[in-house]
């Protein structure tokens, strides 16, 4: 007894470890990026992004292939055609919007923004889809809509290219997660296996418009910036951190139930607004905090309702208008490939 004690003991202290691991890689790329975009004046989101999915790649090949710490899961070569390059290319849209809404928005509003992500999956899922809900999903939405608002219609900071960009980052992360759950159901695809098949198609993708459009710039920028290492370690960091940020999803998830997941990743959000308000001091009123506030407590409260009803059976009653053959108990969604950033 004693010594399962100990062992239940070290695995609740390695729980909280990978949580902590996983807090301070998320944090560390989202405060790195928004420093390059403004500190090294490096403006170029899809140079960014693109220098990430190459440090992903990179280090996705590592793991499976040379340091074999995880198994590679093998797909048919149609697959990769049919299955993964639809999500490849919403999964470029997902990172560089973020980034794109990091260079004119506060790290604060754009993480607050970014918890909207669970009403654009239910939504998307419901209009496209055709899927429906219990009212309790669609209950639990309303802080998260309700706080969001509030938040954006007192930010001090506003910038709407940035809010635009942030909103649909949401709608490409729903797409992303539906897409992931629906075509590639059947390979179980962990964190890893995903970068490993989606990030070298995503450079791919990235690589032309980030030349065209960004190319010149960037030339621009090493020829005005005599003192180059440092900023390059930076730039370079960032996609190194993106990717051991990938890598500590899937523990994670794995050493956890879903609702501390979910409850870590609302936690998350607040420790990366506190840490990026300590660094850039970018001005927060007090109704804008509230908004935050409500915001993240929506989203605990939305992960609550779905731990509630995934642990219903199946035959239980939904809604009293709604067929019992339609009837969808929680949002389609993967939570392995919610966070990428």
């Amino acid at each position: 007894m004693e010594g399962n004690g100990i062992l239940c003991d070290w695995s609740v202290i390695l729980s909280i470890l990978a949580i902590i691991q996983w807090w301070g890689f998320n944090v560390t790329v989202i405060i790195m990026n928004k420093w390059i975009f403004q500190n090294l004046d490096f403006k170029f989101p899809l140079t960014v992004s693109c220098i990430h999915f190459i440090c992903s790649a990179i280090g996705a090949y590592l793991v499976i292939k040379v340091l074999k710490l995880k198994p590679l899961i093998v797909v048919d070569p149609e697959d990769r055609c049919r299955r993964i390059f639809p999500m490849s290319f919403v999964f470029c849209i997902n990172i560089v919007l973020g980034n794109v809404s990091l260079r004119y928005i506060p790290v604060s509003f754009m993480q607050t923004i970014k918890s909207f992500t669970p009403a654009t999956t239910v939504l998307l899922q419901w209009l496209i889809w055709r899927k429906y809900f219990d009212w309790r999903i669609w209950a639990s939405l309303f802080p998260i809509v309700g706080g969001i608002l509030l938040t954006s219609i007192t930010e001090l900071s506003f910038n709407i290219f940035g809010f635009l960009a942030a909103l649909f980052g949401c709608l490409a992360t729903s797409t992303k997660t539906i897409l992931a759950e629906t075509l590639l159901h059947g390979y179980k695809f962990d964190s890893i296996n995903t970068v490993y098949y989606m990030a070298p198609l995503a450079t791919m993708i990235l690589a032309g418009p980030a030349l065209v459009l960004e190319g010149s710039g960037v030339v621009e920028w090493f020829h005005t910036h005599p003192e180059l290492l440092s900023p390059l370690l930076i730039i370079f960091g960032s996609g190194v951190s993106a990717f051991c940020l990938n890598f500590s999803i899937f523990y994670v998830i794995h050493s956890t139930t879903a609702v501390t997941f979910n409850v870590a990743g609302n936690l998350k959000v607040a420790v990366a607004i506190t840490c990026s308000w300590l660094i850039f001091r970018n001005p927060i009123s007090l109704m804008n905090a509230i908004g935050c506030t409500v915001t993240l407590v929506g989203c605990m409260f939305y992960g609550y309702v779905r731990h509630m009803l995934s642990q219903q059976t199946p035959g239980t009653p939904r809604t009293p208008r709604t067929p019992r053959n339609k009837v969808e108990l929680v949002p389609l969604v993967n939570d392995k490939l919610d966070d990428k950033v």
